[in-house]
């Protein structure tokens, strides 16, 4: 026997259990995760509408619009595009560049007095 003396042997054999660790178990290979945490619901937005409350009569095409204002005889300056479509610069450039692209419309470019920039639809 030996001098040293553990808490086994001074224990009653009821009370010692052999400890034990439990390793968790791995899921299989593709398997699911039992427990998913749910994300926060987004709060809904009410929708804009475009076109607001206006009769389907009186709604227009935005298109339609830019090509009557640049068939008249003085064509339609950047800035009165801008002001009817509420469209950026570059946004309207890049359009009237399409459609002469397009071959829909004959598309002349201009500088009036001004200095403004002026495009008209030629025939």
């Amino acid at each position: 026997m030996s001098n040293i003396v553990t808490d086994v042997e001074n224990a009653p054999a009821a009370a010692v259990q052999p400890e034990t660790e439990t390793k968790p178990k791995k899921p299989a290979k593709g398997a699911k995760p039992a427990v998913k945490k749910a994300k926060p619901a987004k709060k809904a937005k009410p929708a804009a509408k475009k076109g607001g409350n206006k009769p389907a009569a009186e709604r227009s095409n935005k298109k339609a619009e830019v090509i009557a204002l640049m068939k008249r005889a003085k064509g339609a300056t950047l800035a009165e595009i801008a002001e009817l479509t509420a469209w950026q610069n570059h946004t309207i450039r890049g359009f009237v560049s399409i459609m002469g692209k397009k071959g829909e419309h004959k598309i002349e470019s201009s500088k009036n007095a001004e200095g403004l920039r002026t495009y008209r639809i030629t025939k």
